[in-house]
């Protein structure tokens, strides 16, 4: 053979052994198998895992062959990788979390959110969305996750979430007159329409994932009014229409009812908390597609808390409470008429790491929990636009997977406490 062609052939050699090299093949032995989608658990299957993907799932344990590694995981129950939709990694209650805005540095709060995000991935969340963050933290996460630097889940940032002057976003709120100034767009604070299409740009400038409004007042904010509206009509129509141009999808803060139905109404993709909303915001809920996400977790915690005197200012007491009584209610109304339900907690109210009880509280709330799994793996999914990609256990899926030893559908608790954590193909926790 000619010199030439002995050298092409072993540059092709070599190209195929780097292309191989690659697409490691990892073969998981599943007992039982959770798709996401709400069917029923299979038993006996492997997954044949390639690269970052699943390439395949196939009925019975298939031997592995050369260079292929197999996971046992015969004796546990395994499904997609969990998704929270609402999280907050720069931040985690306290009772010295109104100061640190004063006494922490950006590149403090990216610090900490770095910690955050893997305390949730170790607990099985292989995807977030974090829907708010102070300084811009959560955007440069992301990143660093993406490209190898940190270790964590993978992240959709909104960047800084809008408000109205004094509205519950408002990041000056409780500041003294010298020091508060007259926040802008730039800052995520918008009065009337062009505000709201500038901000929605600032954002996309910031590279965000998606676009995060309060509709109205909310629990933790240093202002009297936990449901009042804070948008008018025409301000939700320029956050939508530019969000839309954008290719965003829009997430609503809101308590209140008349909030929530301005916002459903302007076109939002998902109700975030949803606390008091009533039949008419149900039924606006059901005709427009809106998803509901409960964070019962947040309500939960901060109806504890305000009963301790000290833990929360004066004006934050009264809303904790009121909060915290009504949304496991809503919760289970909401479900029983039939509103499209994905999964969030509002994690860094309550505490990081401890997402999952929010699948306890569900069910606790009338959810089956099939359905419970399906909320925090393929609707959340769906809400984020990536359907058939993320939360979701067949060929075509990321291979974002996690594994429990006890039967996850007889009690939903079995997934405060994972066994087994992969992640684009990467072995996060576990064998």
């Amino acid at each position: 053979m000619p010199p030439k062609v002995c050298l092409a052939w072993a540059v092709s050699i070599a190209a195929l052994s780097s292309a191989w090299a690659a697409e490691p093949v990892t073969l998981i032995h599943a007992g039982r198998l959770i798709d996401g989608t709400g069917a029923p658990p299979r038993k006996e299957v492997t997954l044949v895992v390639r690269g970052e993907a699943i390439a395949e799932v196939v009925a019975g344990y298939r031997a592995g062959g050369a260079g292929e590694r197999v996971l046992d995981l015969k004796d546990a129950w395994v499904m997609p990788g969990l998704i929270d939709l609402h999280v907050h990694f720069g931040s985690e209650s306290s009772p010295s979390a109104y100061i640190e805005q004063f006494t922490m540095n950006p590149t403090d709060f990216a610090l900490r959110a770095v910690r955050h995000a893997r305390v949730t991935l170790e607990a099985g969340f292989t995807t977030v969305r974090n829907p708010g963050d102070y300084a811009g933290e959560t955007l440069a996460m992301r990143d660093a996750i993406a490209k190898g630097w940190v270790v964590g889940p993978r992240v959709f940032s909104a960047g800084k979430s809008l408000a109205t002057t004094g509205g519950h976003a408002d990041p000056t709120n409780g500041w003294a007159d010298a020091i508060e100034g007259d926040p802008g767009p730039k800052d995520g604070v918008i009065n009337g329409p062009e505000d709201a299409a500038k901000a929605v740009r600032e954002r996309y400038k910031e590279r965000a994932d998606f676009i995060k409004i309060t509709a109205t007042g909310g629990v933790l904010s240093l202002a009297r009014s936990p449901d009042a509206p804070q948008f008018f009509d025409e301000e939700l129509e320029a956050v939508i229409r530019t969000a839309r141009d954008y290719g965003f999808h829009v997430a609503a803060h809101a308590h209140g009812a008349e909030g929530i139905k301005r916002a459903v109404r302007a076109g939002v993709t998902s109700i975030e908390h949803g606390t008091f909303m009533d039949d008419e915001a149900i039924a606006l809920m059901k005709e427009h597609g809106t998803w509901y996400v409960p964070t019962i977790s947040a309500g939960r915690f901060v109806g504890e808390k305000a009963k301790i005197e000290g833990y929360y200012p004066e004006v934050v007491r009264p809303k904790a409470e009121k909060v915290g009584r009504q949304i496991r209610e809503t919760f289970t109304k909401a479900w029983r008429a039939g509103v499209k339900i994905a999964f969030g907690t509002d994690s860094g109210v309550s505490p990081h790491g401890d997402n999952a009880k929010e699948l306890v509280y569900m069910v606790e709330g009338g959810m089956p929990p099939l359905d419970a799994i399906r909320a925090a793996t393929s609707n959340a999914a769906e809400v984020l636009g990536k359907k058939g990609v993320l939360g979701c256990a067949a060929a075509g899926c990321l291979a974002d997977l996690v594994a429990v030893r006890r039967d996850p559908l007889a009690d939903v608790s079995a997934l405060t406490a994972v066994d087994f954590v992969m992640k684009g193909g990467t072995v996060v926790r576990g064998p």
